[in-house]
């Protein structure tokens, strides 16, 4: 962050009414996407408008987005280097975007919502009230903290997810007061409507939580030898996103006609897969059999490619131009791919669930403390342990990729060629 900044009354006082203002934000957001998911189970068709829906929204942002297109990047972009802030504008279209993309079918998150609205409405009142360059890159960050801890009703992870998502190894640590206060007043904001959260279960605390390691040192294994193929995970969902984005551009000239495509891709998907279980956010389903992110963690039975669907539906939607976000999508790929992982290896399908959900969020994200912090607030402390190992060893394992391009490279990871030549994690994708 240029400059420093000190915790003058008047910055605590803009962060406390801005992150107000993110928790009432998305509070309206995931009612409205609870309200469109559950239309498009009651009107299945409108599968059939998602390519007319994609071109829709985009044309909203040729025409009227300006830089708004460049979403979570542009925020990281900002806390960089704060320039002229982030436009209002950005808040209103995707919203509005990512309710099109989940009334229609398309496989995408809501976090990236949530992060986009809370540094739009960050970024104007900074410049309502004026702020210096370093006390807007503090604004924002706290924006995206309350925006995070609002979605998903972890302010912990909120906070720490605003101070590390920026620069890859070395977290902003002096914002961290703020961006906790941030992240505190958006959940409570937003819990202050009445809007819940999903909750996960583990369905059994099993021992090797309490033993440790010398006591299940096969389970530990088991552990570990998951996080890598959570890490692999990671770096093919970043990769495949990167990749068919380029060739999208590629091929086709104008952004309005690729989620043309990308949306007949998507029903061509539907058709191939046999099932409506990729479609949309995929937390849950009227149909008790479908295979959800909930499911996931409640049924002893084991689904060995649902991953591998959902990061392929997520890949094309969000690559092609959609809005939403791909976290919400990570999270199911995690758990999906977890659960394959206990039945091939003879593990806790539950335990392996919540270690996939978080530890995949991490390597994609670059961000394994928060995720940590996350699972920890979701699951329970008493899987601290065996969260932190997964988290970290994905992450590790996910070399240098990941969803956002704009973050830093502060630090290099071990196993993976050492990175000197550029700042952010987009120049190291250049020159791999």
């Amino acid at each position: 962050m240029a400059g420093r900044f000190t915790l003058q009354p008047k910055l605590i006082a803009l962060v406390v009414l801005m992150s107000a203002a993110v928790g009432c934000a998305c509070a309206f957001f995931l009612w409205s996407l609870e309200a469109v998911t559950r239309t498009r189970f009651d009107h299945p068709w409108l599968l059939y408008l998602l390519p007319f829906a994609g071109m829709a929204v985009a044309w909203l942002y040729v025409k009227h987005g300006g830089t708004s297109e460049g979403g979570n990047n542009l925020i990281i972009d900002r806390i960089h280097d704060p320039g002229g802030g982030v436009p209002r504008r950005m808040a209103p279209l995707v919203l509005l975007g990512t309710l099109a993309t989940h009334l229609c079918g398309g496989s995408a998150g809501r976090e990236g919502t949530a992060v986009q609205m809370g540094g739009s409405i960050a970024s104007a009142v900074a410049r309502h009230f004026k702020l210096a360059e370093e006390q807007l890159s503090a604004l924002l960050m706290c924006g995206v903290a309350a925006g995070f801890g609002a979605v998903f009703g972890t302010p912990l992870a909120g906070a720490i997810f605003a101070v590390e998502v920026a620069v890859i190894g070395k977290p902003k640590w002096r914002t961290l007061p703020l961006c906790l206060l941030a992240a505190y007043a958006g959940d409570w904001s937003c819990r202050a409507w009445g809007v819940g959260h999903t909750h996960y279960h583990i369905q059994q605390v099993f021992e090797v939580v309490a033993a440790g390691f010398a006591g299940h040192a096969m389970m530990w294994g088991k552990i570990a030898v998951a996080a890598v193929a959570f890490g692999v995970a990671s770096y093919l969902f970043a990769e495949s996103c990167h990749r068919l984005s380029a060739l999208w551009k590629r091929l086709i000239s104008r952004p309005v006609l690729r989620p043309l495509l990308g949306g007949l891709l998507v029903i061509g998907l539907f058709y191939v897969a046999g099932t409506a279980d990729y479609l949309g956010l995929g937390v849950w389903s009227p149909d008790p059999d479908a295979v959800t992110l909930t499911s996931l963690f409640a049924s002893p039975e084991i689904h060995p490619w649902s991953w591998a669907w959902k990061l392929v539906f997520t890949a094309v939607t969000v690559s092609s131009g959609f809005k939403g976000g791909e976290v919400t999508p990570l999270f199911f790929i995690g758990a999906a791919l977890g659960n394959a992982l206990a039945g091939l290896m003879g593990a806790p399908p539950g335990l392996f669930a919540a270690l996939g959900f978080v530890a995949v969020f991490a390597g994609a994200s670059n961000t394994p403390l928060a995720c940590t912090l996350m699972g920890i607030e979701l699951f329970g402390v008493e899987y601290a342990g065996p969260i932190a190992a997964a988290c970290f060893i994905a992450f590790l394992c996910s070399g240098h990729s990941g969803i956002y391009l704009s973050q830093g490279l502060g630090a290099g990871k071990p196993l993976w060629r050492r990175w000197s030549g550029g700042e952010r994690l987009r120049d190291a994708g250049r020159n791999r």
